[in-house]
């Protein structure tokens, strides 16, 4: 059973790892291009811009994972075909009509939406350029997320994966074409990333067309239980991601006032750094998610709880791992992003770098927390975690830090907000040390719900 199980832990983690890094690859893609095709005020826009990137894709995590959840938990608990289809329906129905809302925004909002994320001068019609197009591709990410969950938690990660990395290439090839080739500049830059889930979409198309899918379209719409039921499950991925977005403003506005553009732009070098490191610990909690969710719905909690054992091992591995990367090679990793050869924008991004990358070594562990608790139906713990570390400490504390210690103080924000979170989901997850395995399923919800 031990061998059996960690089979599957390693597949399912390192699929989605790899997934989830594909995922975001564009996201550093648009980085690395926009900074070396634009320069510093292409790099400060991006960062501006890129928090409502966060907020679409958290929609799209909270949705998918929501729906997904559910539907594995009433497969393993053997309930009919007919209720997890309604499941994957009513999710394709909530994104579909949260993405439309999204485009309207970025179809009509754009470039008021661009002023107060603090966007002004030369770096406005950079900002609202992006804004508009992203947000008119907000359909297209949410579904990707809606699909790349269903399929991974249809006992199929491969596929995911393949959609996943294949969109994530594509969008690499395309940012360079786009950019520098045909000179299309932010608007290249944005519009390869909205063509990413399109193409993720198409590669994982052959899954349904050939009939593997265990779940199908099926007539009807859910009640209002029902979509609550299913942000409920989620709502802990969705709170992660606007988390991010929180920071990230937070973060700009605090050091547009203490250094001006030169410092969001090396923050953009630290923040869509740091959102690939988070997705490493997003692929292992969302990799052992459909497994955490299987045995605990078939009553076996001893082994859900083997499983989060292994992936908080494995997250604290690879977070001290990610640290002496960036102690080693930090002022090389920055210079990528450099094009100027700026020695203050590489001074602030190699000293931000340092300081903000200690943090993951409990940013991993609290990423995981979440997704777990929200695999076994208690998404308020899951909820509480994210609103702690995307909210409520870290707003303040990035007030606070500031005024004592400027620019320093806003990188240290990030791992004493980690550190305080740790202590908080370290005290909740003791709880399930006084559980004990049933051999009843535990997901017994009524027909319907």
């Amino acid at each position: 059973m031990t061998t059996q199980l960690l089979t599957s832990f390693s597949k399912y983690v390192s699929l989605n790892v790899l997934g989830m890094l594909g995922l975001c690859g564009y996201i550093l893609a648009d980085t690395f291009f926009v900074a070396n095709g634009i320069g510093a005020e292409g790099l400060a826009a991006l960062n501006l811009a890129i928090s409502i990137s966060s907020i679409i894709n958290g929609t799209g995590l909270m949705l998918g994972i929501g729906g997904a959840t559910r539907y594995n938990l009433q497969r393993s608990g053997n309930h009919s075909e007919e209720e997890g289809n309604r499941t994957f329906t009513v999710t394709v129905q909530l994104g579909l009509l949260v993405g439309l809302l999204y485009f309207l925004v970025g179809a009509l909002l754009a470039e008021p939406l661009a002023q107060l994320l603090g966007a002004d001068g030369s770096i406005l019609p950079l900002t609202t350029t992006y804004l508009k197009t992203i947000l008119c591709f907000a359909p297209g990410f949410i579904l990707n997320n809606i699909l790349i969950a269903f399929i991974r938690n249809d006992g199929s990660p491969n596929t995911a994966m393949a959609g996943m990395l294949t969109g994530s290439i594509a969008n690499v090839i395309l940012d360079y074409i786009f950019i520098f080739p045909w000179g299309m500049g932010m608007f290249g830059a944005a519009f390869a990333t909205g063509l990413a889930p399109i193409i993720s979409m198409a590669v994982m198309s052959p899954y349904f067309i050939k009939e593997k899918n265990g779940f199908h379209w099926q007539k009807g719409t859910g009640g209002l239980h029902l979509w609550s039921n299913i942000c409920a499950l989620g709502i802990s991925s969705f709170v992660s991601e606007v988390a991010s977005a929180v920071v990230l403003i937070v973060f700009n506005l605090l050091l547009l006032g203490l250094s001006g553009n030169v410092a969001v732009a090396a923050y953009g070098i630290i923040a869509n750094l740091s959102l690939i490191a988070a997705a490493i610990f997003t692929g292992i909690g969302q990799g052992i998610q459909p497994l955490v969710s299987h045995y605990y719905g078939r009553g076996e909690v001893d082994t859900s709880k083997r499983l989060l054992r292994w992936a908080v091992v494995l997250s604290f591995g690879l977070a001290v791992a990610l640290y002496l990367v960036i102690l080693l090679f930090g002022e090389d990793i920055a210079d990528l992003f450099n094009r100027d050869n700026d020695e203050l924008l590489r001074s602030i991004a190699t000293n931000g770098l340092l300081i903000y990358f200690t943090g993951f070594v409990f940013a991993g562990i609290n990423i995981l927390l979440s997704s777990f608790f929200s695999a076994i139906e208690e998404p308020k713990t899951g909820f509480l975690i994210s609103i702690l570390r995307g909210l409520i400490v870290v707003v303040p504390l990035a007030l606070l830090l500031s005024l004592l210690w400027g620019i320093n103080g806003v990188w240290l924000t990030f791992p004493i907000t980690e550190a305080l979170v740790f202590a908080v989901g370290a005290a909740k997850s003791r709880r399930l040390t006084d559980r004990s395995s049933s051999s009843e399923p535990l997901y017994s919800s009524p027909a319907g719900r």
